[in-house]
């Protein structure tokens, strides 16, 4: 039996008992049947009954609802798309590149209105998000990204300079700020199983442990999704299924799943929480190639992640913990805050995150007929968007023309990763790049 407490302090700390749901069992019909119990899986759920209640949606998940990247990543409800907006603006164009960031403040704005809306318990806080340049390199892709902006005719990001962060904050670390207001920070496991709850009261039917393990056309134009005990045959298929993607044939080679790691400290006391300022308690970025990302819990530890990735061979999804990634994690919270010498850590974890070739997220279709979408590529980003994305499958299934449906990434062609072992070495390669580039320009 998984401890699932034991895959983030997030999870560990959810106020009630994890209880799975009866598995699949025997075969099932239904309209909908959607594969993968985190945001994107539970909202897409929640709006097909919103927008037609007579659906009958079956959601199965291989554990529990949350037990992915929605309940252990770093708890960030933020406005980037993909990576930076200089990289989306170069993948694609400037018009395409506004149009994600504009989606995304949409996307943040949303998931505000959900938790609010339904009185989601997660520690919600709508304190913000700073970018912080920490280097002269850092500054400049910062003053990029601000020049971008300015170009698009776009306000909700304020310039916080030098004196302004050092009367935020007790560091020197900070040269450059990019403050979004609309942003906030909340606890990623809770809003997970209040989006469950949310979908259930709906009147979505969810199984949980229940890993899939083959899915297919059924011959009638419809799917069939097969469980060890269980099977649905339903009109259309929605596979949320973002990192944990690689385990099917069909979307191996979509994304690839790197790993993602969080340290947590024991709560500051008072005094130790004064050094430091950040009365603010706005969720934090650095702008390197590998970042670090870091905020404050409800009851005042700090959380730090990123610093670098762990790399899986294929369908390896077994790399949540790096001991020296842990580490560094540590050390750099006291490089930050100096003051915090001999800050205490209780807690260290990991997990997926989907990489799409491109680095741009994807809503897409397996097929002509366009009865199957999948959702992938967020790279780390995704607690609002797959809130977002969720709305706008369920508007693509049930006929919908909104501008969410017209948005230039639904339906776009994926680059596909190269097969085998030259994934695993391209992966490393990048990866090296971007360490290599960190040490020299952006640390």
């Amino acid at each position: 039996m998984t401890d699932y407490r034991s895959k983030s302090w997030w999870l560990e700390t959810l106020p009630e008992t994890i209880t799975p749901t009866p598995s699949l069992q025997g075969n099932q019909t239904a309209d909908v049947t959607i594969i993968g119990g985190g945001y994107t899986g539970l909202s897409a759920g929640y709006h097909l009954k919103r927008l037609n209640p007579n659906l009958e949606v079956r959601l199965i998940e291989s554990e529990v609802c949350g037990y992915g990247a929605s309940g252990r990543n770093g708890g960030f409800s933020m406005t980037l798309f993909g990576l930076t907006k200089g990289i989306t603006q170069f993948r694609f164009d400037d018009q395409k590149a506004r149009a994600a960031h504009l989606y995304m403040e949409q996307a943040v704005d949303y998931l505000h209105e959900v938790i609010t809306g339904n009185r989601i318990a997660c520690d919600y806080e709508r304190s913000g998000y700073l970018l912080v340049g920490t280097s002269p390199a850092q500054v400049k892709r910062i003053e990029h990204d601000f020049h971008i902006m300015e170009r698009w005719g776009l306000g909700g990001v304020q310039r916080w300079g030098r004196s302004q962060l050092l009367a935020e904050f007790n560091t020197d670390k900070y040269q450059l700020g990019w403050f979004e207001p609309r942003c906030g920070i909340l606890n990623p496991a809770r809003l997970a199983r209040g989006l469950k709850q949310l979908a259930e009261d709906q009147g979505v039917r969810i199984y949980e442990q229940s890993p899939v393990v083959r899915f297919g056309r059924d011959g009638s134009g419809g799917f069939v999704v097969e469980t060890e005990q269980g099977r649905i045959q339903s009109d259309r298929l929605v596979l949320a299924t973002n990192a944990y993607s690689v385990l099917f044939p069909e979307l191996r080679r979509l994304q690839y799943p790197a790993f993602t790691h969080i340290v947590l400290s024991e709560p500051l006391s008072p005094r130790q929480y004064a050094s430091i300022g950040w009365q603010g308690r706005m969720g934090i970025e650095d702008a390197r190639d590998l970042i670090h990302y870091y905020r404050l819990t409800a009851d005042h530890r700090i959380a730090m992640g990123g610093g670098d990735v762990s790399i899986g061979y294929r369908t390896d999804l077994s790399k949540d913990l790096n001991v020296k990634i842990f580490d560094h994690l540590e050390k750099h919270v006291v490089e930050v805050f100096p003051q915090l010498k001999g800050l205490r850590f209780t807690h260290r974890w990991g997990g997926p995150v989907s990489v799409t070739l491109d680095m741009a997220p994807v809503i897409g279709y397996l097929g002509e007929d366009k009865k199957a979408i999948f959702a992938m590529g967020c790279i780390g980003h995704g607690v609002s968007m797959t809130t977002l994305n969720g709305r706008t499958i369920a508007e693509l299934i049930t006929g919908q023309q909104t501008e969410r449906t017209e948005m230039f990434f639904v339906g776009r062609k994926v680059i596909p990763w190269p097969p085998g072992l030259l994934t695993y070495g391209l992966v490393h390669a990048v990866r090296g790049f971007m360490k290599l580039e960190d040490a020299l320009y952006y640390k």
